[in-house]
């Protein structure tokens, strides 16, 4: 075209030429015109999908970032359930990875390496008091061929005083009470009846064959030592004493109707005081409730000054605790950190201030540290906090409140703990802040208000360990029978376990009490005694407190 441009300029050409000229320049320019406009919309789409496969690439790369945090949180988890549920080892083996465990190499505090029972260099403990036991004498004679002298054959004569030892023997044996009621006459020619017999003797359920004895230890058996009502019904078959499992049930129900205004007493003093602790554990009840799917329910054990009462309900909502404090409950109630606690209204009202639990702080450590290898020493850092609190705080209990021991202690106990909140504050600042340090970190900050109450107030455990401990009988029981076969059932073993439970706290034996109380109601022919006030641990004079005590504790380690 360049050319033809030129040579139109050098020679002389006809106008029909330039005409033709000119119609071929407009048509390769709009040809060009039309091939830049395709190219332009070419270089446009192509630049759009450039943008999206571009913006599809950023939004992959962040995806393939969150999912590779996604594996790294959920591989964790997974490691922490594992050392939930595998950490533990047999008890024949020492425990090197329990669950509530993290190896601190900087821990000096007594291993599991401690042998049992009596340890070397030290001073033997001393024998157990065991003189207010009855006593059944017994003599020990020489046969008869060796009373004579072994020399020259004469007699021996027996003398007064004898070498005396003893030992302990128990005799468990069943026996029948034949009862014979005496009959008398008259003596006189008075009209009316000419014979007379002794009174009855007293019956715990009325007409039945078993006495008193029986359901003591039946009650016993299963709610204090936690076995299944077959299991001590085979050992009874050893002693040649065979009850039908059947009237032991029936027995029971009538017995729960006995015990249940006591444990309605306990109930109602349990709010009283100004520290409490609770916790709650599974129980299984099979029984049908409408608009309940399953049979799990709930034992809440809810420990007061000096009462424990054992809630059974389907719910675990905070309506259960919220209706057992009543409003005018007042103090600290030491919990974990589950939510129903924090939704009760005595709570939000400021009516019951919660004290949250260091143990379950700790374990969030430990799972961070299970769960995570690279964040261990990071977990044990704060782990070795956790353990200096609990340290300060158990050598400020040791001293004697105003002296100078329990101010050192103080001092340094707070000094700690701001300190311990400082190091929380900063690293919570931290942008580059592991996710599960965060998220441990942000819950401790959440209830740090509650986790610090013990320092203001040394009455107020560190931990709510004490309740879990008391939710241990009855989780035996729960794995050892599987729960309640009704809600009777169900409710006398929260009465029984409530009852032993407040024994324990007022130091009294649980057989004899229960013997005492079942004896005076055979005397009220087999129902609930007139007035029950006379049989609670509080009411006890210190005569009747003593008689029906246990045996004093003893001092030391006995391994007599």
């Amino acid at each position: 075209m360049d050319s033809q441009l030129g040579q139109a300029c050098c020679t002389e050409q006809s106008s029909t030429e330039w005409v033709t000229l000119l119609d071929d320049l407009r048509r390769d320019v709009a040809a060009l015109r039309d091939r830049v406009d395709h190219l332009e919309r070419e270089n446009l789409g192509l630049r759009q999908q450039a943008g999206y496969w571009q913006s599809r690439h950023r939004d992959a790369v962040r995806r393939i970032g969150e999912l590779e945090q996604q594996v790294e949180q959920l591989q964790g988890e997974k490691r922490q359930l594992q050392a939930d549920l595998f950490g533990r080892r047999s008890e024949t083996t020492p425990p090197k990875d329990r669950s509530n465990h993290l190896d601190d190499p900087q821990d000096d505090t007594p291993g599991p390496g401690r042998k049992r029972g009596q340890q070397a260099g030290n001073p033997g403990p001393k024998r157990r008091d065991y003189s207010s036991l009855p006593v059944r004498e017994s003599f020990v004679e020489l046969p008869h061929e060796q009373c004579v002298c072994p020399d020259c054959g004469q007699p021996l004569r027996l003398r007064s005083d004898t070498e005396d030892s003893e030992q302990i023997e128990i005799d468990v044996c069943a026996h029948r009470r034949l009862i014979h009621r005496r009959r008398y006459e008259r003596t006189c020619a008075c009209q009316g009846n000419c014979t007379f017999t002794a009174a009855s003797v007293p019956k715990l359920i009325p007409k039945g064959l078993y006495g008193t004895s029986i359901w003591v230890e039946i009650v016993l058996d299963k709610y204090s030592s936690y076995r299944p009502t077959e299991r001590f019904l085979a050992s009874w078959r050893l002693g040649d004493l065979d009850l039908a499992a059947g009237t032991v049930t029936d027995g029971l129900q009538r017995l729960e109707i006995l015990l249940r205004p006591i444990y309605e007493a306990i109930k109602k003093r349990n709010p009283d005081g100004d520290l409490h602790l609770a916790d709650e554990t599974r129980w299984r009840v099979f029984v049908v409730q409408e608009g309940k799917q399953g049979y799990g329910w709930w034992l809440w054990v809810l420990s007061g000054p000096d009462t424990v009462v054992y809630v059974l309900d389907a719910s675990r909502s905070h309506a259960v605790p919220e209706d057992h404090y009543r409003a005018q409950s007042r103090g600290v109630l030491v919990v974990d950190r589950y939510s129903a606690y924090k939704a009760m209204i005595w709570v939000k009202d400021g009516v019951i201030v919660l004290a949250f639990c260091w143990a379950h702080v700790r374990r969030d450590f430990i799972r961070v540290g299970k769960g995570w290898p690279e964040l261990k020493t990071w977990a044990l850092e704060w782990l070795r906090r956790i353990r200096v609190l609990y340290q300060l705080n158990h050598r400020r209990l040791e001293a004697e409140k105003g002296s100078v021991a329990f101010g050192e202690a103080d001092c340094c106990l707070r000094q700690a703990v701001a300190e311990m909140k400082a190091e929380m504050e900063m690293e919570l600042a931290r942008a580059d802040l592991a996710t599960p340090c965060r998220k441990v970190l942000e819950s401790l900050a959440a209830h740090w208000e509650g986790l610090t109450l013990f320092v203001d107030d040394p009455r107020i455990p560190m931990d709510n360990n004490t309740s879990e401990r008391r939710a241990r009988g009855p989780a035996v029981a729960r794995k050892n029978f599987y729960g309640s076969g009704s809600l009777w059932s169900g409710q006398l073993a929260a009465a029984a376990f409530s009852i032993f439970a407040t024994l324990a706290l007022w130091g009294l034996n649980p057989r004899k009490w229960l013997a005492w109380y079942f004896e005076r109601c055979a005397a009220a022919g087999g129902k609930v005694p007139g007035d029950i006030e006379l049989f609670l641990p509080w009411n006890l004079s210190q005569e009747k407190k003593k008689e029906l005590g246990g045996p004093d504790p003893t001092e030391g380690d006995d391994t007599s």
